[in-house]
């Protein structure tokens, strides 16, 4: 496994743990981060960079635009937001 794929292991269970840039802060207590996969293709070989957008909960509101975010897997909070900032990696320059 790579280290964007590591779970944080508790007596909660087993977590998803990812790494990503936060595009965009404008909710209040959320942000959006995206997350870069890289895949490798099946038939040629060639490792294919896949991005997704995913909606973090972010309570004391740390992370900013361009912040590197650390975002672990929880329960539903809301229609589209399943993950939380966990820490904030890099500030952005």
């Amino acid at each position: 496994m790579s280290e964007q794929t590591t779970a944080t292991t508790s007596e909660r269970g087993y977590r998803k743990t990812r790494r990503g840039y936060v595009v965009s802060d404008k909710m209040q207590k959320t942000v959006v981060v995206e997350v870069e996969d890289r895949v490798k293709h099946p038939l040629y070989a060639k490792v294919i960079r896949r991005t997704t957008k995913v909606k973090a909960h972010d309570e004391v509101e740390t992370a900013g635009v361009g912040d590197l975010v650390l975002i672990a897997e929880t329960r539903p909070l809301s229609a589209t937001k399943r993950w939380r900032v966990v820490e904030v990696l890099e500030r952005a320059k």
